[in-house]
């Protein structure tokens, strides 16, 4: 509004001074028009008050005024961002002042040709200019320019990537005290500071700096849409996406608002048609003249009627807008409350999941130590010649400790899958010979119910595959272990097929299929959830936990592939699971053990075992089954004895029994310190397992194998045959 009423006080002031005979004709007066007329975006204008500036200033012979003129166009030609137009116009300048004493036009010739340069990225040049215009103001004593000057030579620097020379002017800048002048150059330092952050990925101290020189650059649009740019990318890095958003709305209106204006802008033409033209306007204009006067009253008229009508409708605007700020606002507000609501139940509910996977994983873990003593001490009764009467009770009692470790196992086996702490591996493996060890594995367990089981593998399925091994082989073994369990004088068959290649992945369809006693339909949608069996009645007669299935189907998920089940009461079940593979380019080297045909009665006979052990039914079952084979046994309860023991006598004993939760430093710890002297020494690693343990991270510590707390004794008297070789 303040634009439209000057320009109507204009209007009137040019009709009025038309009616006097005096003609307008000085550098001066062309400079005001130049001036007017760029407030009021009319650039062609501007171009044609500059040649006319020219025009005069060659006429009368004036070195100043030509210098003066040609600035002024170069001024043009750098608004409308025609580098090449203004550094020309600027050039001339110079050659006109440099005939002259110096000036604070010149210098600021010196520093829009810098400008320029800077525009077109050619720093050096750049650089050049500015060092002449300050030395220009020095030479003047005009020290408020120094500080301007200093602003764009950082803003070089920075471009030639010398950050540091950079940093370092425009921290003193933004340091300065409070001046209308030093208002307008510390806005952009604070914005070339906050740039220079954001490329060190210190994102905090951009947001610092961006936001000072966003308060401070009230009436720099330029300026304000590169901050407001800014600010919504430091913003996305950071993961704030709503003020993000909301800077990068205010960029977008304060772009398009600047895009209008630029638009507005004349397209500047080239200088010497420009200047041919001008002959053929002049003429043109007096014609004008004498239509302007009759237009001007007309045009007041119009433009008052249209003013009028602009207030009325950005009244209704502005009403409308206040009217939905509110409404968004409710909006907004409602929605913060619903996300905060959403992120305490997500915190919830991920807090309920960690407790349960911790207790689980307490429990079962806590539970394997009084089970070992159990199941050791059974052992141990069993193998000292029992009565007949007593040899009954003790397979009882071995078997339910036996039952109660395999439940156990599944607890902690699904919890560990459900906490996401189950690594894939992707190894070598030979498939063929894993399917038919799996066979041969099954062959007691299929005879106690009288039935057949059998497998075909599909020949055209490579050997030599990548995969995960174990997860396979548990996925099979649970399988079938469920099939011959509820099949009696029956069938079960394993069968595999090639579904699907393409280049060196493959898929392949896996079927485990019984005509045993089948699954109830109804039943079938929550077979694969935890502790979930057909029904009471087939938990009590066939026993198990009911958590087999939901380790199958998560550990399927792991690796990729998909099951389904087909079934039906009295005819059977068909379990169906693809699984993706990649094909193995070498052949799979075999791998050597430590394993014997000697009875372990003998290899083990005579040896000297250092048992370190802090719980004392522990030593006592474990030192004693060692003994019932002939083996002496040496009981520490702690990790720096075994470490102090070793390193004194390092060839007393022939292996190591290592607990891994020990007083003072655990098991690990020990065999680390151990293995800093002694790297022949088998240390096996004794462990009731955890949620957060693994048989790779403890064989990482230097431990030569692990034993599973509580441990079979077959199992663990040739794992120690072994390593005893």
């Amino acid at each position: 509004m303040r634009k439209l009423w000057f320009f109507i006080v204009f209007t009137c002031v040019v009709s009025a001074q038309k009616k006097v005979s005096k003609p307008f004709d000085s550098v001066g007066y062309y400079f005001e028009q130049i001036q007017y007329h760029k407030k009021a975006n009319n650039y062609r204008n501007c171009l044609n008050f500059a040649q006319k500036a020219i025009n005069y200033a060659q006429k009368k012979s004036d070195e100043k005024a030509l210098g003066d003129s040609y600035f002024n166009l170069g001024l043009i030609y750098f608004d409308l961002k025609k580098n090449e137009d203004a550094i020309d116009a600027f050039v001339r300048s110079i050659a006109f002042y440099s005939n002259l004493a110096p000036s604070r036009e010149q210098a600021l010739c010196y520093y829009y040709l810098g400008l320029t340069y800077i525009e077109q990225n050619n720093t050096a040049l750049a650089e050049n200019n500015l060092n002449k215009a300050q030395a220009i103001y020095q030479k003047l004593k005009i020290h408020s320019a120094i500080e301007m000057i200093n602003l764009q030579r950082a803003i070089v620097y920075k471009r030639m990537g010398r950050n540091n020379q950079a940093q370092g002017i425009l921290e003193k800048i933004v340091s300065l005290t409070d001046t209308v002048h030093n208002r307008k150059i510390v806005p952009e330092a604070l914005y070339h500071l906050g740039m220079l952050e954001k490329e060190k990925k210190r994102n905090n101290l951009a947001l610092n700096y961006m936001t000072r020189a966003l308060k401070q650059s009230e009436g720099q649009a330029g300026l304000q849409a590169k901050i407001l740019l800014a600010l919504s990318e430091i913003y996305e890095k950071n993961a704030n996406l709503e003020l993000s958003h909301a800077y990068l709305k205010r960029y977008v209106q304060l772009k398009e608002k600047n895009d209008i204006q630029y638009l507005q802008k004349i397209e500047p033409v080239d200088f010497d048609s420009f200047k041919n033209a001008e002959k053929l306007k002049h003429a043109e204009q007096l014609e004008r003249e004498n239509e302007s006067q009759t237009k001007a009253k007309n045009f007041a008229k119009l433009i008052s009627i249209l003013a009028i009508a602009l207030i009325s409708i950005l009244s209704l605007l502005s009403l409308s807008l206040y009217k939905n700020n509110i409404l968004r606002n409710e909006s907004n507000k409602l929605l913060q409350e619903k996300n905060r609501e959403l992120e305490i139940a997500k915190e919830r509910a991920e807090n309920a999941t960690k407790a349960r996977s911790e207790f689980l994983s307490t429990v079962s873990h806590e539970l394997r130590t009084p089970l070992n003593a159990i199941n050791g001490i059974t052992h141990l009764l069993i193998e000292d010649n029992p009565k007949e009467s007593q040899i009954e009770y003790l397979n009882s009692l071995q078997f339910s400790g036996n039952y109660l470790l395999t439940f156990i196992n599944d607890i902690l086996e699904i919890n560990r899958i459900e906490s996401e702490n189950v690594p894939v591996e992707n190894i070598q493996c030979a498939f063929h010979t894993q399917l038919k060890n799996i066979q041969n594995s099954f062959k007691e367990i299929a005879q106690e119910n009288n039935n057949i089981f059998e497998i075909d593998i599909d020949k055209s399925i490579p050997e030599h595959l990548i995969c995960d091994p174990t997860k396979l082989s548990q996925i099979i073994i649970n399988l079938v272990n469920n099939a011959l369990k509820f099949t009696k004088n029956g069938h079960v068959r394993l069968s595999t097929h090639l579904e699907e290649i393409q280049d060196k992945t493959i898929k392949i369809k896996f079927q485990v299929a019984d005509n045993g006693i089948g699954i109830p339909e109804d039943k079938q949608h929550e077979i694969f959830e935890s502790f979930s069996q057909g029904s009471i009645e087939i938990n009590r007669k066939y026993g198990g936990t009911g958590l087999g299935l939901a380790i199958v189907k998560r550990l399927v998920e792991l690796l990729g592939g998909t099951i389904t089940l087909n079934s039906k009461v009295g005819l059977g079940t068909t379990f169906t699971f693809i699984l993706p593979f990649q094909v193995s380019e070498t052949l799979i080297e075999e791998k050597k053990t430590f394993e014997t045909e000697e009875p372990v009665e003998t290899v083990v006979e005579g040896k000297r075992i250092l048992l370190v052990e802090d719980n004392k039914i522990n030593q006592m079952i474990t030192k004693k089954m060692l003994e019932n084979r002939g083996m002496s046994c040496r009981i520490l309860d702690n990790g720096e004895d075994s470490v102090t023991l070793l390193r004194k006598e390092p060839n007393s004993y022939d292996l190591v029994l290592m607990d891994v939760h020990l007083p003072g430093i655990n098991g690990t710890i020990a065999t680390q310190q151990i293995r800093e002297f002694n790297t022949q020494i088998p240390i096996i690693a004794l462990t009731a397992i955890s949620l957060n343990e693994n048989r790779e991270m403890l064989l990482s510590y230097g431990m030569t194998e692990v034993l599973t707390k509580p441990f079979e004794p077959e199992k663990f008297y040739k794992i120690i045959a072994d390593h005893l070789l």
